[in-house]
């Protein structure tokens, strides 16, 4: 999820660090005051702009490969990320951010390439449907589809990743195929419809990149009129069982009114007798992975990532 500009830095001016401003100002020079009002197609070629004028090239012996996953009706994309010369001990199942609208293949692409290096396991970037022309459940079954067949076609051990909009669908694909299914789960600043009356989101409502209304506007987008706030599928934080999730570990940024939702996450899986772990980045904004390659905090919590990711797949707890 990315808002447009910012009207004021606000209370964030001297708490966020000059090289984080940095990159919100360079995030926000790519957009047009009026972004929310544009048609989707235009919000979407501006997002793809803005995330190839931050994409550092892939990692040496990174190699992609595209494909489809047959799915009923029709065809689902993936890009699948290995590393050269080396036999992958699990597989990652990625699922991008962009608010449910935006994205795709190649939007993540250079975050997807450096957990492959960094990990050395396999990762499956899956471009699941997007809104408003697919409403939900249309991104959720294409991920549990893609999670299914990386199951059963690689017969790997599988962890699943999620940034933003993906982290709540990764959540959604853990509480779906139950445990055993994913070896562990890393949540990356997810959205999972916690509490708007509370904690993060009264606090940080008009944060840099992501504010409450932004999130409005993201949700009723993807909604149908007939949703339910009280889905799991749809809002991972409405269940009501906890207790069938893998080992969790969820990165959120202090700075982004979805920060609350990683805690209640954890405390929730916690109370259920499972394994959790919530890390709060201090001084941080969402969408800040995309500022690890300028700003020397993202790039400590990337790496804080990727390690989690690597410790999942091995089968370790990593707390």
């Amino acid at each position: 999820m990315t808002a447009g500009p910012s009207i004021s830095r606000g209370k964030y001016e001297t708490r966020l660090d000059p090289a984080l401003w940095a990159y919100i100002d360079a995030v926000n020079a790519c957009y047009p005051p009026e972004i929310i009002g544009l048609p989707i197609d235009k919000q979407r070629a501006v997002y793809d702009r803005m995330c190839r004028a931050f994409h550092p090239g892939r990692p040496p012996g990174v190699k992609a490969s595209d494909g489809l996953i047959a799915a009923a009706g029709r065809d689902i994309p993936v890009r699948r990320y290995q590393l050269a010369g080396r036999a992958a001990a699990a597989m990652v199942v990625y699922f991008h951010g962009g608010g449910f609208i935006l994205g795709g293949l190649d939007s993540h692409d250079d975050i997807c390439a450096e957990i492959c290096a960094g990990t050395g396991f396999d990762v499956l970037s899956v471009d699941y449907r997007l809104a408003p022309e697919h409403v939900h459940p249309a991104a959720f079954d294409d991920a549990v589809t893609a999670f299914e067949w990386a199951a059963a076609a690689t017969g790997l051990p599988l962890v699943l990743c999620g940034e933003s909009a993906g982290g709540n669908l990764a959540a959604g694909v853990a509480r779906a195929t139950g445990r055993g299914a994913a070896i562990g789960q890393v949540l990356i600043y997810p959205g999972l419809d916690g509490d708007e009356r509370t904690g993060s989101y009264v606090e940080h409502a008009d944060a840099p990149l992501l504010s409450l209304h932004d999130i409005a506007f993201y949700r009723d987008v993807r909604s149908t009129k007939a949703q339910s706030p009280d889905d799991p599928t749809f809002s991972p934080l409405r269940g009501r069982d906890f207790s069938d999730l893998p080992p969790t570990v969820i990165v959120t940024a202090e700075c982004d009114p979805l920060s609350s939702d990683g805690e209640t996450y954890r405390d929730r899986i916690l109370a259920a007798g499972g394994k959790a772990f919530w890390l709060e980045e201090p001084r941080l904004v969402h969408s800040f992975l995309r500022a690890r390659t300028t700003v020397p905090v993202a790039a400590e919590s990337f790496a804080r990532i990727i390690a989690a990711v690597a410790a999942l797949g091995r089968g370790e707890w990593p707390y």
